[in-house]
């Protein structure tokens, strides 16, 4: 299992290199202060007593990326998976990977398996310090159980019987006040027995829920007595049928940071609201009291307790990150699964051709902030080419082929063969050599007939035209200068094939090469050895850059262009791609072998992303 973000030692030089942000700000006036450093870790997530007994913790600061499996993890998850890995390694800690599976309803081990899948495709694994550390909530249900028995009997919590419709009633607004549940003021032991009753499935579900004992009055909504326990009777994808009692999201997540002695718990603004809750609830649950006849109790959790922060969501143009959203544009069928390349899960990028590198790069590049803001789609696309400038292997490709002929092939090369002679031709794989390393070279044939695009003839041509009309020279990249003689045509005008003579003596990479000056060079491919292939060209999913703001139907943004395929006519080399594999079609763009439907005389390929940002025109 990887494990390249966990395992590098914090030092000067790695957080020196990394702009700084709030987060690496309040990261280093903790270190500065001490604040975690007699923090103990017993090797395996407990309560106060349990991480008393281990030693002090190595990691000098403890991250987690908790996210719930019920879909397809998306970019902005990416930005997460990378700024709590990448924090933690940069600062000689550990990132947690946890699962936040308290929704019994929508969780499944498919999304377990995607998520993993994913998070180690960034680049990015769980084990340090010799120990794994991945987690599941739902294997501290048995504490988070025993915490809720707790607050009940310090006072804290109670059990009340409202319908939802009164509950939300008497929770107020924003302008009102709360009322007190008629259930607030039970004892805690009635509040205990009736506890114990919903956890042993008395009461139907939805009848009752468990409360913290807050202020109903309180200016922030979510302390007015938040609950933190509902009947559910599910089956949980890990636990079974043990629970009919699940704790909701608010109290759970807390908890488990405490449990795994997370020191720096980062989210998304939208949970900002929560912080004095989650707060609270530390302070309870790391507090201890002694009670009237001497006894000490609480301390459940070890202090220093975790603290949260917020940081703003990644809104990208052209893109929605709503798991519901997206689960609709999946089952009406507008994409062809959570895999589409034009989807932005983590899935669908990489089938796209975007890399771990690019991913990351991207994330580093938007940065941290407390402010909501929109990053546009082409600082994506920047990040990927990029990446893929000194990587991708070159290769032509014709993707609206008309055959062109060289009518006097036969006789400038009639002493090697005539009309059936191929000459061959070189061009290197990369465009940057490096001095000292072996650097690749393709290998592919002209002959008498040759594969171009349409668009590089014109019999009329217009102002400024350098390729191929009725008496213009080019060259053939990688071969020969040749002059344009013509076309044929079928009976409705559409041209069939474009005419030209071959120049002698010209070859790239010969003497003559340079004895004819031409304003242009086109790519093509040999008819005798180019290779049938398709081409899926994919662009962005949505005309709007903000297709679903304002309450919009997103659905009436979809852009009816976002993929095209194509039969495209690919030089011997790409005939060899490999899933996955990563090339630069010559002037179209960066492609990528499909991961699912390429194979050995089937070659498919997608766009990744243009040479050039198009949309920015």
């Amino acid at each position: 299992m990887m494990n390249s973000a966990n395992a590098t030692p914090a030092s000067a030089a790695a957080t020196d290199a990394k702009p700084s942000n709030f987060l690496r700000q309040i990261i280093e006036k903790d270190l500065e202060q001490g604040t975690y450093a007699q923090r103990r870790w017993a090797g395996t997530p407990g309560d106060a007593a349990h991480h008393a007994a281990g030693p002090l913790d190595p990691a000098k600061i403890r991250t987690r990326f908790p996210p719930e499996p019920n879909g397809y993890l998306h970019v902005g998850h990416a930005k997460s998976i990378c700024l709590n890995f990448g924090l933690a390694r940069d600062y000689g800690g550990v990132c947690h990977m946890r699962f936040d599976d308290t929704n019994p309803e929508k969780e499944d081990t498919e999304y377990v398996n995607s998520i993993l899948d994913a998070v180690q495709w960034l680049g990015f694994g769980w084990e340090a310090n010799g120990q794994n550390h991945l987690f599941q909530a739902s294997d501290y249900f048995d504490f988070m159980y025993r915490a809720a028995e707790y607050l009940i009997e310090a006072g804290h919590a109670y059990v009340d019987e409202q319908t939802p419709d009164e509950m939300r009633a008497n929770r107020g607004d924003f302008g009102k006040p709360g009322v007190d549940s008629p259930f607030r003021t039970r004892t805690p032991a009635e509040n205990l027995a009736r506890f114990r009753e919903m956890r042993d499935g008395v009461h139907p579900d939805g009848s009752m829920v468990l409360r913290a004992k807050i202020d109903m009055a309180s200016p922030n909504i979510n302390m007015r007595d938040p609950a933190i326990y509902r009947i559910r009777r599910a089956t949980h994808h890990n636990t079974g049928d043990k629970w009919c009692i699940y704790p909701m999201y608010t109290f759970a997540h807390p908890i488990e940071d405490a449990l795994e002695q997370i020191t720096h718990s980062i989210c998304t603004l939208e949970f900002e609201d929560q912080r004095p809750f989650y707060d609270w609830l530390m302070d309870r649950l790391c507090e201890t009291t002694k009670r009237p006849d001497g006894q000490v109790v609480g301390g459940l959790l070890a202090a220093p307790a975790p603290k949260q922060y917020e940081f703003a969501r990644l809104n990208l143009t052209y893109v929605i990150t709503s798991k519901r959203k997206l689960a609709a544009l999946v089952n009406e069928g507008k994409v062809n699964g959570w895999d589409d390349p034009r989807m932005p899960t983590i899935v669908g990028l990489r089938r796209r051709g975007y890399t771990p590198a690019a991913l990351q790069a991207f994330a580093e590049r938007i940065g941290v902030t407390k402010s909501d803001s929109w990053i546009d789609y082409s600082t994506l696309e920047g990040c990927l080419r990029e990446d893929l400038e000194l990587k991708a292997h070159r290769g032509m490709a014709v993707l609206n082929p008309v055959k062109l002929v060289l009518t006097n092939w036969d006789e400038v090369f009639a002493a090697q063969g005539g009309a059936a002679y191929l000459d061959p031709c070189t061009l290197p794989a990369l465009p940057h050599p490096v001095e000292g390393a072996e650097n690749p070279v393709r290998h592919f044939s002209i002959g008498k007939e040759v594969w171009i695009e349409r668009e590089d003839f014109e019999e009329v041509p217009p102002k400024g035209y350098k390729r191929l009309f009725p008496g213009n020279k080019v060259r053939l990249k990688g071969g020969h200068v040749i002059e344009c003689t013509g076309c044929t045509k079928d009976a409705n005008g559409t041209i069939t094939e474009v005419l030209a003579t071959v120049v002698p003596d010209t070859k790239s990479g010969t003497p003559g090469a340079d004895s004819v000056k031409v304003k242009a060079a086109i790519t093509w491919v040999g008819v005798a050895d180019g290779v049938s292939a398709e081409v899926r060209m994919y662009d962005r999913l949505f005309v709007d850059a903000q297709p679903d703001a304002g309450g919009k139907d997103f659905l009436e943004s979809l852009n009816p262009n976002s993929l095209k395929v194509v039969t495209a006519i690919v030089e011997p080399s790409l005939a060899n791609a490999q899933p996955d594999q990563k090339f630069q079609f010559e002037r179209h763009g960066y492609f990528v072998a499909d991961r699912v439907d390429h194979a050995a005389g089937k070659p498919v390929f997608n766009l990744a992303v243009g040479l050039k940002d198009s949309w920015g025109r």
